[in-house]
């Protein structure tokens, strides 16, 4: 328990007051431990925590086996002299630039007070607090995520994969982006370097995403036809039902045009990031194993001897690119996948959701449909 121990009532801020915060959007201060802030924050907080993990770890203990006194003495034993300067000067330097930052921990409770008190008597600023904390705001975007709150009609894009259906979402003010929200592409290839949010933040995120799309007044609603899952993430299952049950417009893109878009962001843009990270050699090693590690994930479906044809036309496209600098041998492994694979996946699932489709066309047709409902 530690530094959570109540301070007074909990309270909470105002419906109101967590949408301005989201909108605007105010700059938090989560004074959390870092492994806490992992596991959800507020969208857009910062962490600059008034104790390490360990030393949380320790106060908590304190608590149970010696009570609340023994811990907050503890606490305050942890954080005294060049520890306590560092802290505050932490938050102070935060505040420098960010002077209408707010504070905030679990509850709203003893450890945003005693930062604020700090911050105080070290600086003269007086930073308000979040009531309710964490936990507060918590509360305040799960309630956003019940389809009820969503005043906006739900649109649904779809197209086969290679279609550039999230770069079209990007023209559209009226969408919003479940791939980006949840730092995933949606199949066995779309990891990123970066890690997925945990789904706390992934649903912090959405909701936040959903309260500016409400306070932007939009008629619809638009997301990409994406399933439950992103990823390891999931949406809640009342909000993946109304996605699931709403209007389906779909993009159409020839076979060649779906390549290309493949190689360019799967290829082309992955394998920068990669050495980017990495350096050359290894970048381009680490990308050819994860590739090949997605199409062994594909296995059940695609059946073993085809994932293998697959690893061989990477592999094939991978050393080409290699000697000759040259990217084109790669349309063979995608044209593959797309064929055999990702189309008659798409073939099946729009064939139980006809009814639902409303308007199809090329990537003009469609922007122009969508920027008119």
């Amino acid at each position: 328990m530690g530094f959570d121990v109540v301070a007074e009532p909990f309270q909470t801020e105002s419906p109101e007051e967590y949408q301005r915060l989201i909108v605007a959007p105010v700059p938090l201060i989560d004074v959390r431990a870092p492994l806490e802030f992992s596991a959800g924050a507020v969208p857009g907080a910062v962490n600059l925590p008034l104790l390490a993990d360990q030393e949380r770890h320790q106060v908590g203990l304190c608590y149970r086996q010696q009570g609340r006194e023994a811990a907050l003495a503890l606490g305050h034993r942890l954080l005294t002299g060049t520890r306590r300067d560092q802290v505050v000067a932490a938050w102070d330097a935060y505040l420098v630039s960010h002077p209408e930052a707010r504070l905030y921990c679990a509850r709203g409770g003893l450890r945003s007070a005693i930062a604020g008190d700090w911050i105080a008597a070290a600086t003269g600023r007086l930073v308000p607090r979040l009531s309710g904390g964490y936990k507060g705001f918590r509360a305040f975007l799960l309630s956003r995520l019940d389809p009820s709150t969503i005043t906006s009609a739900p649109l649904v894009l779809g197209g086969r994969t290679g279609s550039g259906k999230t770069r079209l979402l990007h023209r559209l003010p009226s969408s919003v982006d479940l791939e980006a929200l949840a730092n995933h592409r949606g199949s066995a290839f779309g990891s990123f370097l970066t890690v997925q949010p945990s789904q706390a933040d992934f649903e912090n995120r959405l909701a936040a995403a959903l309260i500016r799309h409400h306070h932007a007044l939009q008629s619809h609603l638009l997301v990409e036809d994406e399933g439950r899952h992103v990823g390891q993430r999931f949406l809640p299952r009342a909000l993946s039902q109304f996605f699931a049950g709403a209007p389906l417009v779909l993009l159409e893109v020839d076979l060649d045009t779906r390549i290309e878009t493949i190689i360019e962001e799967y290829v082309v843009a992955a394998q920068a990031l990669y050495r980017e990270r990495f350096g050359e050699d290894v970048g381009m090693e680490r990308w050819l194993v994860d590739m090949e590690d997605g199409a062994l994930r594909l296995g059940k479906r695609l059946g073993r001897s085809r994932v293998e044809e697959v690893r061989r036309r990477l592999a094939n496209g991978y050393a080409d690119q290699l000697r000759f600098g040259d990217c084109g041998l790669h349309r063979s492994w995608v044209k593959l996948l797309l064929t055999d694979y990702y189309d008659p996946m798409y073939d099946y699932q729009i064939g139980k959701k006809a009814e639902r489709v409303v308007f199809r066309g090329n990537w003009d047709e469609v922007l122009h449909y969508l920027r008119g409902v």
